[in-house]
C-alpha cells in the first residue's frame, strides 16, 4: 500500500545556515492492512517523512508510491487528488474553534463539493462510529483532548481514505485518553481495512498497536521488520527501544541479556543455569511486555561462577532456541525523549501545515 524507494528530502539552506538533509535514502514498505510505526528520537526525521508519504512535501529524490500510484510521477493537480486516499491526523487536533464537532468532520466533505444530505449522513456515521454521536453540536472548546481527537480521526476519515498518517496522535493525550484513542485506531483499521503508519516516540504506543516498526536516526533507517522478528533479532537496536534491559548500578558478575518469548520462556534459561549447572542468576534489569499480541521481553542477568561453564550454557541454549548473549554494562542504548519536539530536522522545527489552512489538500 506505501513504498518508499531511496527518499530523500534536503532543506536548502538560509539565512547562513548550512542545508539540512532531514531524510537521508530512506525506504520502507507498509503492506495493504497494515498497522506500521515509524520511531525515533527528536529531529530524526519522522514527521518529515510523514509529509512526504502524501506530499505535503516533495521529496528531493527518490519514489513514493502510495495505493499503486506513484505520487512523485503525479503534477500537483494529480497529487490533489491522490490525497483523498490519504486521512492524517495530527498531534494537536487542528479543529476549527468556530464549529461544532460535526461541522468539523462536515469541512473536509464541503470542500470536496458533496451534497449536504450525504454529508450529514456520513458525518453521523463517522461520529458514531468514534463514539461521540452524541456530542455533535460540541464545540471543541466543550471537549476533552481524547474526544477532541477522536473528532479529528472521524474529519479524516470523511473522504473514506485508504491509508491513515497519525503524526504524533497520541503525543497530547493523558494515559487513559490514549489507550482510547489507540483502541479506536485499531477498530477503524479492523472495519474500514485500512492501512495505518503512525509516528511516535512512544514506544509503548508501538508495543500496543503496531505490526511492526522502522526506527529513525538522522534520517536514516537504523532498524526495522515485524515486531515479532525484530524482538527476536541479537542486537537489534529497535528491540532495546521497545523492551529496554538496562543494567541496575552496582550490579556484579557476568551480564547476559536473554530474549523471552512464548517457546522461548526465561524459566528454561534460569533453570539452565541456576537449576543444572549451580550458576548464581540474578534478575538486574529488563521487562515482560505484550507486542502485537504475543508476550515477549528481555532480561539482564548477572551472573557468577565459572566462565567456562557459563560459555558452554550460553551455547547450549542458544542450540535450544533461545536467544542469549553476553552484555557489558552501558551497550543498552538510553531510552528516547519522554517528550517530542517539532521536527528539528526541518529548519526552525517547522510544523506539519494544517490541512484547514490548506484547502487545496482536501479537495
Amino acid at each position: 500500500m506505501i513504498e518508499l524507494t531511496d527518499v530523500r528530502k534536503v532543506f536548502p539552506a538560509r539565512r547562513g545556515a548550512a542545508e539540512v538533509v532531514a531524510v537521508d535514502g530512506v525506504s520502507l514498505s507498509v503492506a495493504d492492512g497494515e498497522f506500521a510505526g515509524v520511531v525515533g528520537p527528536s529531529g530524526s526525521g519522522k514527521s518529515t517523512l510523514a509529509r512526504l508519504v502524501n506530499l505535503l512535501e516533495r521529496p528531493s529524490s527518490g519514489r513514493v508510491v502510495v495505493d499503486g500510484q506513484v505520487l512523485t510521477d503525479l503534477d500537483d493537480d494529480g497529487v490533489r487528488q491522490a490525497r483523498r486516499t490519504v486521512g492524517m491526523v495530527f498531534q494537536h487536533f487542528n479543529l476549527l474553534d468556530s464549529r461544532t464537532a460535526a461541522g468539523n468532520v462536515e469541512h473536509p466533505l464541503e470542500l470536496a463539493g458533496v451534497g449536504r444530505a450525504e454529508r450529514r449522513r456520513r458525518v453521523a456515521d463517522l461520529l458514531d462510529l468514534v463514539g461521540l454521536g452524541d456530542r455533535h453540536a460540541s464545540r471543541p472548546a466543550q471537549l476533552s483532548g481524547g474526544q477532541k481527537q477522536r473528532v479529528a480521526i472521524a474529519r479524516a476519515l470523511a473522504a473514506r481514505p485508504k491509508v491513515l498518517l497519525c503524526d504524533e496522535a497520541t503525543s497530547a493525550l493523558d494515559p487513559a485518553s490514549t489507550t482510547g484513542v489507540l483502541d479506536l485506531l485499531r477498530q477503524v483499521r479492523a472495519e474500514l481495512g485500512l492501512t495505518v503508519l503512525l509516528i511516535t516516540h512512544e514506544m509503548a504506543v508501538v508495543r500496543a498497536v503496531c505490526d511492526s516498526a522502522v526506527l529513525l536516526d538522522r534520517g536514516r533507517v537504523l532498524d526495522g521488520g515485524p515486531l515479532a522478528e525484530v524482538l527476536t533479532r541479537p542486537h537489534s537496536p529497535l528491540a532495546a527501544q521497545l523492551l529496554p534491559a538496562p543494567a541496575v548500578a552496582g550490579a556484579t558478575g557476568d551480564l547476559v541479556r536473554v530474549t523471552v518469548t512464548e517457546s522461548a520462556p526465561e524459566g528454561r534459561v534460569l533453570r539452565t543455569l541456576a537449576g543444572e549447572l549451580g550458576l548464581d542468576v540474578e534478575v538486574v534489569g529488563g521487562s515482560v511486555e505484550t507486542v502485537a499480541g504475543r508476550r515477549f521481553g528481555r532480561l539482564l542477568l548477572s551472573v557468577t561462577g565459572d566462565d567456562g561453564r557459563l560459555d558452554a550454557a550460553l551455547q547450549r541454549l542458544r542450540d535450544g532456541g533461545s536467544l542469549v548473549e553476553r552484555a557489558t554494562p552501558g551497550d543498552e542504548p538510553p531510552p528516547m525523549d519522554a517528550h517530542d519536539e517539532p521536527d528539528a530536522a526541518a529548519p526552525g522545527g517547522r510544523q506539519v501545515p494544517n490541512l484547514l489552512d490548506a484547502p487545496e489538500v482536501q479537495r
